[in-house]
């Protein structure tokens, strides 16, 4: 079968997305038949440019920035498309082409202008302005982060990408919960699947000042300054404890001088981006991971890699990461700064509880976010859309 897998974002971009995709079709272009043959060839198109990536060391093709009618040719070639986002461009020619066409959502772009289901400039989730039809607080937000005409495009857009998506073969949602809010017809839920991985091994002496550790973007939507002011909640409690900061954004200048305001230079650690080494000894010594999102999460793959490495998880109790953690760690209140505070205390006052989150986290990661699981739920779509 001749795959088309469209994903605006990819290598050497780095994000979800692209590191979903990627698994994706690493796995597909190396999947066999019961006879031994490629399942399927893999053509992966991007807009974004190579830069010093080696395209030819990918096991499928990949085409880079293609005009209009290079785009409409190879839908035309392919058994089915699937577009990683609900990227306008390559539905419209697909539909047009008549070709089986799959959407997965990595994001809020057909129920929410700005792609996040975050409310600015307030800086919490949205409750659904759009699909309640409230669109003037809708516009409203998208205004605080975007130009009137800007805002007013979006909003147009997100008209025209949900009615896209309702035309198409099949939409996938990484979680139930993402499925019920885009409230599309021919839905399903396909997980991120993580490949097999030992649990860490961690070091974690008693006489260490307890570790906590973010990792990620510094943006508003992740909740870095939530993290802050749970630690200075801490700091007043006289609590004992280290806090390691590990990505860079925008926002990183604006939280290290309110870490210095707050004078917490001495618990909180920013270190920047760091090698997937550095990161992983880091994290060895970590009591637990926080996860502290205000919004734009429809999985939370950092909730999963962490799980999955065998470390106590405190996340937010947005939908996505409440699925993905289940039972196996601490949730607290989604911008809730003494909630959060709370939730880290009870993991700095119990490693057994923390050891039990541990190895539950690690084995329910095993049981039902697997790359395996991942590619054959896609595989079985597509030879479904189009059986051979």
């Amino acid at each position: 079968m001749k795959l088309l897998l469209y994903s605006h974002y990819f290598s050497p971009s780095v994000g979800g997305v692209e590191t979903v995709v990627l698994v994706l079709a690493t796995a597909l272009a190396k999947s066999l038949s019961s006879s031994g043959s490629p399942r399927f060839e893999i053509t992966l198109v991007t807009e974004t440019p190579a830069g010093d990536v080696r395209d030819s060391l990918f096991p499928f093709r990949v085409i880079r920035q293609p005009n209009s009618s290079q785009l409409r040719r190879l839908i035309r070639e392919s058994d089915v498309v699937h577009v990683a986002g609900a990227a306008l461009a390559p539905i419209i020619w697909s539909l047009l082409a008549v070709k089986p066409v799959v959407v997965e959502h990595h994001g809020f772009q057909t129920i929410c202008p700005t792609g996040q289901l975050f409310q600015e400039p307030q800086g919490v989730p949205c409750p659904g302005h759009f699909m309640a039809g409230n669109h003037v607080a809708c516009l409203r937000c998208c205004r605080a982060a975007y130009s009137p005409l800007a805002s007013l495009r979006l909003w147009l857009l997100t008209f025209l990408r949900r009615h896209l998506c309702k035309l198409v073969s099949v939409n996938i949602a990484p979680t139930a919960w993402l499925a019920h809010l885009l409230r599309l017809p021919r839905i399903e839920t396909v997980p991120h699947g993580l490949p097999p991985a030992p649990s860490l091994t961690r070091i974690t002496g008693t006489g260490e000042v307890p570790s906590i550790v973010f990792v990620g973007r510094l943006v508003s939507t992740k909740g870095v300054r939530l993290l802050l002011e749970a630690a200075r909640i801490l700091k007043e409690r006289n609590r004992s404890f280290a806090i390691q900061i590990v990505g860079s954004g925008p926002e990183r200048p604006s939280l290290e001088a309110l870490a210095q305001e707050w004078q917490l230079s001495s618990y909180i650690h920013f270190s920047g981006r760091l090698p997937d080494a550095d990161v992983a000894r880091l994290l060895e010594h970590a009591r637990a991971v926080v996860v502290p999102s205000l919004g734009g999460e429809v999985f939370g793959m950092v909730v999963a890699e962490n799980m999955l490495r065998g470390l106590p998880i405190i996340a937010s109790d947005l939908g996505a990461f409440v699925e993905v953690l289940g039972n196996t760690g601490q949730i607290f209140r989604t911008g809730d700064s003494a909630d959060l505070a709370l939730q880290i205390e009870r993991i700095l006052d119990d490693p057994a509880l923390s050891e039990r989150y541990a190895s539950a986290a690690h084995q329910r990661v095993i049981n039902l976010f697997t790359q395996e699981g991942m590619v054959d739920g896609h595989a079985r779509i597509y030879e479904r859309l189009h059986p051979s």
